[in-house]
């Protein structure tokens, strides 16, 4: 067993000498590598830039990007030469460990045989000395027998100590058993470690074999793309030599251009004798262009001047902007496309022009007199849903920040009002448009604020509020001051729904429109006969401050103003259309009692200024998008449209206050909305009207409201 360390160690010795054998020849081909790499520089140096068309600088061109390849290849082989090395050096760690393991292994069983040995030696001693003094016990067993009982109890002591002598005779033999055991498996592990080291020496063998065969095939690769450069460049070397010599042919003919060009110099000194009379002539050309040069800038000026006439318009526009922002109320202008339904004739054509420079300025036709007026902006018939949007969206993106937000459509009957507020399905209006900005505001604030929002909707018919999205559509409801003292104005019993994507907002529209009420006049075949308002309330929460604001959204179609005699309304269709212009009469009183600045302002002569009191009274943002009709039969309601727009656009009510507070909602607040993010049904009324019972609408329409 000691004669396998020496063995192991010689084996570890010559793996040390195969890896020092290798790191000598990787550093040999190193050097070569880099030898052959400044062979290639300078050969790169060497050649001349090849003249411009040369039938050989695109072969020149393709050997190049090939000698790049083959560059790569060796790099991509200088890589496994390295992971070769790696694995060399690990396999030569693992080596030299499983050595001192061995070694290890083998001191241990050297002391465990020289421990038994002595244990062996020792009973061996015993053995004998006990059968050196067997005989004598048994003689004197045999001559003290017929002694005395003195010696006859000395026999017994004798046998007693034989027999334990014995004993522990069995349990060395036993030991030793065990010690040869232990010796035999000593040498199979020595064994097993052996064959381990033989299968490693083999492994080893292997991958410096492959490393030989890696390192001979870079080798070749790298002495083909020496020579295949060193023929390239021998040939463009050759090319080069060509090109001088068709330089060298290119100078000789040159000295006949160089006559010829002297030859034109004497010619030009002839001509410079004649100068005075080319230099009256060259002063004729300059007085033309100087001439045309003037008209050029006569035209400048002119356009200078249609550039500075629309600097004014925007001055002008900036100066309107100066007036939102003291709180005016701001008006926009929407002119609807001619239709068939128009018909034809003298009274179908168009009455209504833009002024191309200013799109704040619409001229009316009326009566064969031209009349301007002066709006924050008028939209043409080309305008899209989309484009009116825009002019709005800053204003309701405020609601978020906690401001109360007011937008209503006004305009006669079938002038596109309801179009502009609700839209299609599939080019959706201010409405839709307006929850979906919210939406999407929302969702981009969600990572520091938590919002809800909830949208009700009601409508002014016949002087009675009702809500749209009751259970009780013809229940009537009434204006109340809110408890807390504010001042502001709520509905009590007004179902509120907590709107949370697209789909629900479509419900909700779907649910509300089925339950407004529209008739067929001579004027517009689907006419709303009521006021529609729809109130959207955004409750935010700052989750870093706790800060709470409550912004309030109320889009509002009117319904239209028209001329009984026109709209041949007979029975309740005239009932309707007497309490809709009083309500619009209602309506013009405010305006004109807020533009005068008068102490009282008969809010309260109609349910529609009631409700629209917060938005009139200086705590909101207000916007009005005013409907006319471009036809010419349709000019005196066009007229009395524009007319009140602008002394819509003269009311100033002062900046829009912005509502928010620290600290929780109160809990009865909490109460009214907080049910329907629980729920799908509406939220609970605050305040139930005595007799109401529970709906008598169908399922089916209830079920389409349920938040998804």
């Amino acid at each position: 067993m000691p004669a396998l360390g020496p063995g192991s160690l010689q084996g570890g010795t010559d793996l040390e000498k195969h890896r020092d054998l290798l790191m000598v020849e990787n550093e040999r081909l190193r050097q070569e590598m880099r030898r052959c790499e400044a062979e290639l520089q300078e050969l790169r140096a060497k050649p001349a830039a090849p003249c411009t068309g040369c039938e050989h600088s695109q072969e020149s061109a393709q050997l190049r990007d090939k000698l790049s390849q083959l560059q790569l290849e060796v790099a991509e082989n200088k890589g496994m030469l390295s992971e070769l090395n790696l694995e060399v050096q690990q396999k030569t760690d693992r080596l030299a460990e499983v050595e001192l393991r061995l070694k290890d292994c083998l001191a241990e069983k050297a002391q465990e045989e020289e421990r038994l040995s002595r244990r062996l030696r020792d009973s061996h001693e015993t053995i004998a000395s006990l059968r050196a003094q067997s005989p004598p016990v048994k003689y004197v067993i045999k001559t003290v027998e017929v002694e005395s009982s003195k010696t006859t109890q000395a026999l017994s002591e004798s046998q007693a100590r034989n027999q334990h002598l014995q004993e522990q005779v069995a349990m060395q033999r036993q030991v030793l058993k065990e010690m040869e055991q232990q010796l035999q498996s000593a040498h199979q592990l020595t064994a097993q470690l052996r064959a381990q080291i033989a299968m490693y020496e083999a492994e080893l063998e292997r991958a410096h074999g492959q490393m030989l065969e890696e390192m001979q095939s870079l080798e070749e690769d790298k002495n083909r793309a020496i020579e295949e450069a060193f023929a390239r460049a021998q040939v463009e070397m050759k090319a080069v030599h060509e090109n001088l010599a068709g330089v060298r042919t290119n100078l000789l003919t040159l000295q006949p251009a160089l006559r010829t060009l002297t030859n034109d110099y004497n010619g030009l000194k002839r001509q410079v004798r004649g100068f005075p009379l080319l230099l009256q002539e060259a002063l004729k050309s300059v007085k033309a262009e100087i001439g045309q040069a003037i008209e050029e800038v006569n035209g400048n000026n002119q356009e200078l001047l249609r550039k500075y006439r629309r600097e004014l318009q925007l001055r002008k526009k900036c100066h309107n902007e100066l007036v939102r922002l003291k709180g005016n109320i701001r008006v926009i202008a929407r002119v609807r496309p001619v239709t068939k339904e128009d018909g034809e004739g003298p009274e179908a054509t168009n009455a209504v022009t833009f002024d191309p420079d200013d799109d704040s300025i619409i001229h009316l036709l009326h009566r064969g007199k031209p009349v301007s007026f002066e709006l924050d902006k008028v939209f043409s018939p080309r305008a899209s849903q989309q484009d009116v949007f825009q002019e709005v969206q800053a204003l309701i993106t405020s609601c978020i920040d906690g401001f109360n937000v007011c937008i209503f459509a006004y305009g006669q009957t079938g002038a596109g009002k309801t179009y502009t507020m609700e839209g299609t399905p599939e080019n959706p209006g201010i409405n839709q448009r307006a929850l979906q900005l919210l939406f999407s505001e929302v969702q981009e604030k969600a990572s520091d604020w938590e919002y809800t929002i909830t949208v009700s909707a009601a409508e002014i018919y016949n002087e009675a509020l009702r809500d749209l999205l009751g259970q009780e559509p013809q229940e009537k409801l009434e204006i109340r001051l809110c408890p807390d003292g504010s001042g502001q104005l709520y509905v009590p019993g007004l179902t509120e729904f907590r709107v949370q994507s697209v789909d629900d907002i479509n419900k909700v529209f779907e649910f509300g429109h089925t339950n407004r009420t529209t008739e067929f006049t001579n004027l517009n075949e689907h006419s709303s006969r009521s006021h529609a308002l729809l109130i959207v309330t955004v409750r935010g929460v700052d989750c870093s401050t706790g800060l709470r604001t409550t912004g309030k959204l109320n889009l509002v179609d009117l319904a239209g103003s028209e001329r009984v005699g026109k709209s041949g309304a007979e029975g309740s269709r005239l009932r309707e259309a007497q309490h809709i212009n009083k309500s619009l009469s209602a309506l013009g009183d405010v305006i004109a009692a807020l533009r005068s600045r008068q102490g009282h302002v008969p809010f309260r002569n109609s349910k529609l200024t009631y409700l629209l009191q917060d938005s009139l009274s200086g705590d909101s943002k207000t916007l009005m998008v005013v409907q006319v009709s471009p036809v010419e039969k349709n000019t005196s309601e066009t007229l009395y449209s524009l007319k009140f727009a602008e002394r819509v656009r003269s009311v100033e009510l002062g900046p829009g206050s912005r509502r928010a507070e620290l600290g929780s909602w109160s809990s009865q607040e909490h109460l009214e909305w907080e049910p329907a993010c629980q729920t799908p049904q509406p939220a609970a009324r605050a305040h139930s009207a005595p007799g109401s019972g529970t709906t008598s609408r169908p399922g089916s329409i209830r079920r389409k409201l349920q938040p998804s």
